[in-house]
Formats: C-alpha cells, sequence, structure tokens
C-alpha cells in the first residue's frame, strides 16, 4: 500500500514516520520542500522522499505525479515563519493546500486526511469542550487561524463535488514531542528566550489570564490518530487532546513558578511590540489564537477511531521544555539543531531577525 505523507520531515510528519513502521505492507513516500540528508537516520530512511513547494506554480502537476498509485495522502504541510511575509505562508499554506487538494482528485487518490487544528475554530468556551460541530470559521485577528478555517472551505467544496474521496481533518491541540524542542523554539520563542533555564525545572514568571486555557498532545499521540484516520475508513473532523487542561496555574505549580495576572490588551500589545522590535517570532494574532480558541472533546476520535492518549498533556509540555533546554532536534531540516538557522541566536550574528527568512 502507497502511502504519501506531504510535509513528512516536521514534527507531526516525523512522528507519523515513526507509527507508520509499525505497519507492514506499507510503502512510504515523503514529500518536502527540504529533504532530510542520507545520514539522517530513523525514521526517515527507507521512506522515497520527493522534493516540492507545494505553494509554487505547477506544484499541482507534480505532486499528482508523486500520488499516481496511492491509497491515501495525509496532508502536513504548513508554515508558520516567517511571520512578517503574510504573503509568503499564505502562499503555502492556502495556495500549496489548494495544489495537494487538486492532485488528489487528479489521482484518483481515495483519502486525504489533512492537518487541520484548534485554531480552525471560531472563538468559544474555556469552561467546557466543544464537539466538531463548533464553527470552522476561525478566531479574527490570527492569520494562522484564518488560513486554516480558509482550507477547511476549500475540504468543503471538494467533498460536495468528490464523494468518492474520503476526507479526514484532525484537529489537535498544541502539538510536543522532545525532538521538536529547538523546532518550536526557533519558531515561537525566537533567539533571545532563555530556554537553557528550562533545564532546571523552572519558569520563574507565568503570566495569567482566565482566558489562557489550552489543550496539548503528545506527537506519538497525534500520528497514532493519523494512523488510525489514514488506514480505516472514517470520514469527517476529529479533535484529538489530553487531558489535563494546561492553565497557567498548573504550569507554575509544575515548574516552580508565580502566576502574574496580567490583561489580555496587556497581553495583545506587548506581543505586538516585541515582534515589530524583531526580539521574538510571533504576532498578536498568537495571542489571540490562546485566548479565543475553545477547548476541544475527543470523544468522536475515541469512539470512532478507537484513540486514546498514552501520554498526558502535562508529561507532553515537560518533554517539549526538556528538548528546548537540551537543543533536542533529528536530521530533518525543519527540526534541525543548526545554530544558524533563523531564530537561534547565532543567526543574529548573521543579521536575521526573528519571523525574518525564507526557508525559516
Amino acid at each position: 500500500m502507497r502511502i504519501v505523507i506531504v510535509g513528512a520531515s516536521g514534527n507531526v510528519g516525523t512522528a507519523l514516520l515513526r507509527r507508520l513502521r509499525q505497519e507492514s505492507g506499507l510503502e512510504m513516500v515523503g514529500v518536502a520542500r527540504r529533504l532530510p540528508g542520507p545520514d539522517a537516520g530513523e525514521p526517515y530512511d527507507r521512506v522515497e522522499w520527493h522534493s516540492c513547494d507545494i505553494g509554487a506554480p505547477g506544484a499541482a502537476d507534480k505532486l499528482a505525479t508523486v500520488f499516481a498509485g496511492a491509497a491515501g495522502v495525509v496532508h502536513l504541510a504548513w508554515q508558520i515563519q516567517p511571520s512578517h511575509d503574510q504573503h509568503t505562508l499564505h502562499r503555502t499554506n492556502v495556495d500549496g493546500s489548494r495544489a495537494v487538494i487538486d492532485a488528489v482528485v487528479r489521482a484518483g487518490v481515495p483519502a486525504l486526511v489533512y492537518a487541520s487544528s484548534v485554531g480552525t475554530y471560531a472563538p468559544g468556551p474555556k469552561d467546557h469542550p466543544v464537539s466538531e460541530r463548533w464553527p470552522a470559521t476561525g478566531v479574527p485577528g490570527s492569520s494562522y487561524s484564518r488560513d486554516k478555517a480558509e482550507v477547511e472551505a476549500l475540504l468543503d467544496t471538494v467533498e460536495g463535488e468528490h464523494s468518492e474521496l474520503r476526507v479526514v481533518r484532525l484537529r489537535p491541540g498544541l502539538t510536543f514531542q522532545r525532538d521538536a524542542g529547538t523546532e518550536i523554539a526557533r519558531y515561537f520563542l525566537g533567539p533571545l528566550a532563555p530556554v537553557r533555564l528550562l533545564k532546571y525545572g523552572r519558569i520563574p514568571l507565568v503570566p495569567t489570564n482566565r482566558r489562557l486555557r489550552m489543550q496539548a498532545v503528545h506527537a506519538d499521540d497525534v500520528a497514532d490518530a493519523y494512523a488510525r484516520a489514514l488506514l480505516g475508513e472514517a470520514r469527517g473532523a476529529f479533535n484529538v487532546a489530553a487531558d489535563p487542561v494546561l492553565s497557567p496555574e498548573l504550569v507554575a505549580r509544575h515548574f516552580h513558578g508565580w502566576t502574574v495576572p496580567v490583561a489580555a490588551p496587556v497581553l495583545r500589545v506587548a506581543a505586538a511590540l516585541t515582534w515589530r522590535a524583531r526580539l521574538q517570532p510571533v504576532d498578536a494574532g498568537w495571542v489571540e489564537l490562546a485566548l479565543n480558541a475553545p477547548l476541544m472533546s475527543s470523544e468522536r476520535a475515541e469512539t470512532e477511531l478507537g484513540w486514546t492518549p498514552r501520554i498526558d498533556a502535562l508529561t507532553a509540555v515537560k518533554e517539549l521544555f526538556a528538548g528546548m533546554a537540551d537543543t533536542a532536534g533529528t536530521g530533518a531540516p525543519p527540526m534541525s539543531t543548526d545554530p544558524t538557522l533563523p531564530g537561534r541566536p547565532a543567526a543574529l550574528l548573521k543579521t536575521r531577525p526573528p519571523g525574518h527568512g525564507n526557508p525559516y
């Protein structure tokens, strides 16, 4: 069975390659802009690799050739950085997703599994979980959320026009693993964050707000959900998250810190000013998303996919923080530990400020 994974070299793609190695009779094909080198090792070996910038002109033609004969395509590719170049992000995330969808239809692939997100949802409650019926129209002010919702609308159209195509949308919470420590620190914290202090298991100050309640899940558990969706017969959307819900108070208690109440407008302004000053790589839209993304119920995934998380959310966070402190990574370009990459301290010496540069 030929399985193609678009975006196979990133955080979730790496975990999914590990998970699918447990299955017999699979021919795994990876698609990425930048390919792992021949010495990258597991889980990137024994994979047929193809280089493709999915947002480039002609990408759908190239992808259709790669997809020919595939039993399923998993679309994980998504660009978070450079945040100061929204045109590039939309080109990859929306135009690139359109190319993947077009190629799936043209190649006659019977199943498409898409990496959506909690970020696709409209603003929702923080005191109880919502089901997959919650509106997938995005959070105003977040370009990430807007793009996720736009791609879901594309999938609505293709489902209406091609009923023979089985479409699955997974909507996970924050997805963590140790090996993603350096990648996530580059993308979301930047070169000035003192991540080495996490080695001591301490976060001295934790900003708190009643709306800062989020869900996380370990990358290996997300990968298991993808495998079940891909190899089964399910259709539609599935929330994927682990307990407990992450609150500032919980994080402060487990990392020996103090909570500091901060009003939402202050969080927004602080993010906007430090982003504009090129001190850190994420704009105020990520604060808006954190404050407004709803809590999710994973009941449908548990019932219809037979999925349950093996690792709780707090353990996933601890593993991520350990990976950040130890500069953990893999041999794949997105998860590289190269100190000169954008978002790392040495990049500042090459005048590469956070949130700039492509590839990031």
